[in-house]
């Protein structure tokens, strides 16, 4: 069967999740725009996995023009970010950071039995993350900011509701759909991460120590990555679970920028 035939396959199978168009054109750009890279669809003749890298695909395109208008997004994409704007940057970020090993690890012992192979995914990547807050307070303090600040400015109001809703779900039995949220939020480190910190290095003269919390996202969600790829490809993967994944990579896409949004308002 052709790439082409695949892709016509999965139009037919996956409901409206984008509200772009549904062509040939924007798919195939999406595919290979997307953070699982156009491989991870074309290698795969199985109509599961063909489906989610497609409605993945699209949701990151769709999430990635939001972001970009963020406005502190696009304030630092139009070269016009102050070490102000970095700090509270860092301040808003840290509590949301600091909660994703928790529900990571509340994701994993949630998992049944029959889903091993994804519980020791979650446990590994729990183990990989929770002490990534600790380079946000070493480069806020760096910056001349206060650890005593950092450590206990409140979630921001669009942090606040997305980890609630993040905590929910990981309380659910068997909630594989976070793997929706986890191909967001490591795909900012797996594709934008790296951009960012060189924009805040160029334009703040910042040394690497200062966005290491990026640099180190950037070189380690590409291997992240290649984890997921690995568990949305296992056959506990139903095309139910399927669909709930990409359900909530479009709830989270939305939740993620909103605490963008709302920097400051807590």
């Amino acid at each position: 069967m052709s790439v082409l035939n695949k892709r016509n396959l999965v139009l037919n199978i996956a409901p409206n999740a984008s509200n772009q168009t549904r062509d040939e054109e924007v798919i195939a750009s999406a595919l290979q725009n997307s953070p699982l890279g156009e491989e991870f669809y074309q290698q795969s003749d199985n109509s599961v996995t063909q489906y989610l890298a497609t409605e993945l695909a699209l949701v990151w395109s769709d999430f990635e023009q939001r972001i970009s208008e963020v406005p502190v997004i696009k304030k630092l994409e139009a070269g016009k970010f102050t070490l102000a704007d970095y700090k509270t940057l860092l301040l808003n970020l840290r509590q949301q950071v600091s909660e994703g090993g928790r529900w990571l690890s509340r994701a994993a012992s949630s998992m049944e039995n029959d889903l091993f192979p994804i519980r020791s995914a979650l446990i590994q990547h729990a183990n990989d993350e929770h002490r990534d807050y600790l380079m946000l307070d070493k480069m806020y303090v760096g910056l001349g900011g206060s650890l005593e600040n950092i450590q206990n400015t409140p979630r921001n109001i669009g942090s606040e509701i997305f980890t609630a809703y993040m905590f929910q779900q990981a309380s659910q039995t068997n909630p594989v759909q976070l793997f929706g949220a986890m191909f967001l939020i490591e795909g900012l480190g797996n594709k934008k991460a790296g951009a960012w910190a060189q924009m805040l290095k160029d334009q703040l003269n910042l040394a690497d120590e200062d966005i290491i919390f990026m640099l180190y996202h950037s070189d380690n969600d590409v291997e992240h990555y290649e984890r997921l790829k690995f568990a949305l490809s296992l056959p506990q993967i139903t095309q139910e679970r399927a669909e709930a994944i990409v359900r909530m990579a479009r709830i989270v896409a939305r939740l993620y920028c909103l605490q963008f949004e709302e920097m400051n308002n807590f």
